[in-house]
């Protein structure tokens, strides 16, 4: 069974940091763009930053020069250093991997880490 499982969450002050990594299992095809969103309570998930497999990222207005996201293809995970953080930053974080499969392309989703920033 294929799935996503995040790690690196957790309570950390204004202006410190954390790296969040999200690695794959049961995954037996390339992975195009994987990437990193953010969701709140009571709104949809807002993408943080991505990478694809060229290594091309983007990155939410929000991240930009604080966080660095980064992925392995040989182990098939993907990395979010946030540094700087902010309590705006606070919410759940989930990656979602988009995966060639013979019957075309399928996104994955793991089910995210707590990320809180306190004043």
């Amino acid at each position: 069974q294929a799935q996503l499982v995040e790690s690196g969450g957790g309570l950390v002050q204004a202006g410190g940091s954390l790296r969040l990594s999200c690695a794959a299992s049961g995954i037996r095809f390339s992975i195009d763009t994987m990437g990193w969103y953010r969701q709140i309570p009571g709104k949809q998930g807002e993408l943080v930053a991505s990478i694809t497999r060229g290594g091309t990222t983007n990155y939410a207005d929000s991240g930009k020069a604080r966080f660095t996201i980064s992925r392995d293809d040989g182990e098939k995970t993907a990395s979010l250093q946030m540094n700087s953080l902010k309590p705006e930053d606070t919410g759940v974080y989930y990656c979602n991997f988009d995966v060639n499969t013979p019957a075309g392309s399928r996104r994955y989703r793991g089910q995210g880490t707590q990320v809180t920033v306190s004043e």
